[in-house]
């Protein structure tokens, strides 16, 4: 429990580092708030999971590598947007309900399918990561036609660009150490509590791993900027699936048996309900959010082992 607990603090300050350096370099760049949100801070504060996935895949614990994701997209959605649309009600860009939440989507599909599957493997991880690279490569290129309003500028970090790049190295250092620690700490509790790997990485590892992302788009929607707390989240399931998925399995195959169906069709559900939620009046109300938390609790109670 130690473990768990030291490692989430490191993975929250490692990526609170990474986030910030990421956005003054976006900054520096001239990119938007929205495609920041979409990309540099959400793949920034997709770190966590990376790190986990990838070292728990190594370890032979494929279920906390897959869980991992399938559980973070899952508490993104219905915990994080939940949370900050009950803070304030988040507008939605035209762009993320024509794009980014359809693509978010299709991963989800994608996702499920080869979980059917029993296995993701090496050659599905390579088509994941050109997926991937197809999603940057349009968004960077819309983004260039795209004109930000001044009063979206955020602060630059510091005054050089160096600056920011080695507060950028700092932070990853300190998510990839904290992962560490996070996963030894959640397999050693799934252990002495008799839990399987699969659930406690679809609840435990999925919401540690996913405090960078409940921490930005919590303070994102206090600050009334829906662009990063909307696409922190839309973001971040993109990444998590074509880039984490497919970086894994391509490190080595991913047994996929852990994975109920129940747990892949509740995160491809709340994808899909996103979609109508954001197309009434382009935005997401409390109502709303309030249906997403009860969602997640619902999930969480029928998953836990009594």
């Amino acid at each position: 429990m130690l473990f768990i607990l030291l490692g989430a603090f490191l993975l929250y300050v490692g990526a609170e580092a990474l986030v910030r350096a990421s956005v003054s370099l976006a900054t520096r760049a001239g990119v938007s708030a929205l495609v920041a949100g979409l990309t540099v801070v959400a793949f920034g504060t997709s770190a966590p999971e990376l790190s986990v996935s990838i070292s728990s895949a190594l370890e032979g614990k494929s279920g906390i590598a897959l869980g991992n994701v399938v559980g973070s997209n899952i508490f993104n959605i219905a915990v994080i947007l939940g949370i900050a649309a009950l803070i304030h009600p988040l507008q939605i860009h035209l762009n993320v309900i024509r794009r980014d939440i359809p693509i978010m989507i299709v991963s989800s599909g994608i996702l499920l399918a080869l979980i059917a599957t029993g296995t993701v493997s090496a050659l599905a991880g390579v088509g994941l990561l050109a997926s991937l690279a197809a999603y940057l490569f349009f968004t960077v290129r819309l983004a260039k036609k795209e004109s930000r309003p001044a009063d979206e500028i955020p602060s630059l970090l510091t005054k050089h660009w160096l600056l920011d790049g080695g507060v950028l190295l700092v932070g990853l250092a300190v998510l990839i150490f904290g992962s560490r620690l996070f996963v030894d700490g959640a397999t050693s509790l799934a252990k002495s509590l008799g839990v399987s790997d699969a659930i406690i990485g679809l609840t435990i590892v999925a919401a540690g791993t996913s405090l960078p992302e409940l921490a930005t788009s919590v303070v994102a929607a206090l600050k009334k900027q829906s662009d990063i707390a909307v696409g922190n989240v839309v973001g971040s399931n993109i990444f998590n699936v074509f880039c984490i998925i497919g970086a894994t399995s391509v490190v080595t195959p991913i047994d996929a048996t852990g994975i109920e169906l129940r747990d892949s069709l509740t995160m491809l559900g709340l994808s899909l309900v996103l979609l109508p939620f954001a197309l009434t009046g382009r935005r997401i109300s409390r109502m709303e959010g309030l249906v997403f938390c009860g969602v997640y609790a619902g999930y969480v109670f029928f998953l836990w082992p009594r």
